[in-house]
Formats: structure tokens, C-alpha cells, sequence
């Protein structure tokens, strides 16, 4: 999947712009707009963007989770190798301390990703604030230049941003 960012200058552009994006196929779950005029958007059934899309949680959870994993299983190897007072300690331990620390790893980085914006949106912040709507699409790698075809024809008053390549499908 690749995500497209469009700059529309107002809300009826914007509601235009999802309109032609519908009639392409592109469903509402993989369009998100972020503005300030959140009731125009409300009001013309325009997909807001979630914090999935705004923040920067999607990777810290990925990092978190991949961290405390891996201090998890350190720390059961760590254990079972040299255990305190006695104790005899199997791969239960090891197993366990790797899933609490994926589990603590993954919350913890998610309390700060959640608080971290997204840095692509971030760029677009002072757009956003002037009263432009951020239009962000993901769409199938081979869909690419029918839908910047199809925008740049119809909507020359896009500002064409940025291609993300690494968003996944779930989002």
C-alpha cells in the first residue's frame, strides 16, 4: 500500500476530491482528512482522520514491542542461567519474562507514541491551521498514477505532497 497526500484549500475541493476518490473504489476507511473545520467534515461525511493516522503510534508500538521482547528473553535467559536464591528456574521463565516485557514494552511506547505527531502530517501543521484540509489516501501500489492522473486533471488546486510507502494494510 502507498499513501498519497493531497493539500485541498477548502472544504468543498475536499468533499469533491472524496467524491471522484469514491468513484474510483476508494472507500472511506482508506481515506482520511484531517482539517480544522471539523463539523464541514461532519457535516459532508467526510472520513476524519483517527489518532492511527495523526500520531506516531503505529511504529512505537512496533518498537516497544519488539524491545521489551527482546529485554524480556535477556532478562529470563539471565535468570534461569544465574537464578536468585536458589530457586531452579526452566523455560517457563524465560517465556514469561519475554511476554510481560513485549507486553510492558508495547504500553509503555504506546503512551508515548499516542503523545508523538505524525511526522509528515506535522509538515502540514500551519496548512492545517490556515484552514486547508489534509487529504490522505491509501491506495494498492499499482493504483498510484490512475489516482494522481485522475486528481491532477480534475483538481489543479492540489498541493501534491508527499508518498508514503510504508503504510500497512490494516491502517
Amino acid at each position: 500500500m502507498k499513501r498519497l497526500y493531497f493539500l485541498s484549500p477548502n472544504i468543498e475541493s475536499t468533499t469533491s476530491i472524496v467524491a471522484e476518490l469514491h468513484e474510483l473504489g476508494i472507500q472511506d476507511h482508506e481515506i482520511h482528512v484531517v482539517g480544522k473545520n471539523h463539523t464541514g467534515l461532519v457535516q459532508n461525511h467526510i472520513h476524519e482522520a483517527s489518532v492511527l493516522q495523526t500520531s506516531d503510534i503505529i511504529p512505537a508500538l512496533e518498537k516497544g514491542a519488539a524491545t521489551g521482547l527482546t529485554t524480556g528473553l535477556l532478562a529470563g535467559l539471565i535468570a534461569v542461567s544465574f537464578p536468585p536464591a536458589g530457586l531452579v528456574l526452566g523455560g517457563g521463565a524465560v517465556l514469561g519474562l519475554g511476554l510481560f516485557g513485549a507486553g510492558f514494552g508495547t504500553w509503555v511506547s504506546g503512551m508515548i507514541g499516542v503523545s508523538v505527531p505524525n511526522k509528515t502530517v506535522e509538515q502540514y501543521e500551519q496548512a492545517i491551521e490556515d484552514g486547508q484540509f489534509l487529504i490522505m489516501v491509501d491506495i494498492p501500489k499499482e493504483d498510484e498514477f490512475r489516482t494522481f492522473d485522475l486528481i491532477r486533471r480534475h483538481h489543479p488546486e492540489l498541493a501534491i505532497g508527499d508518498i508514503d510507502l510504508t503504510v500497512k494494510q490494516a491502517d
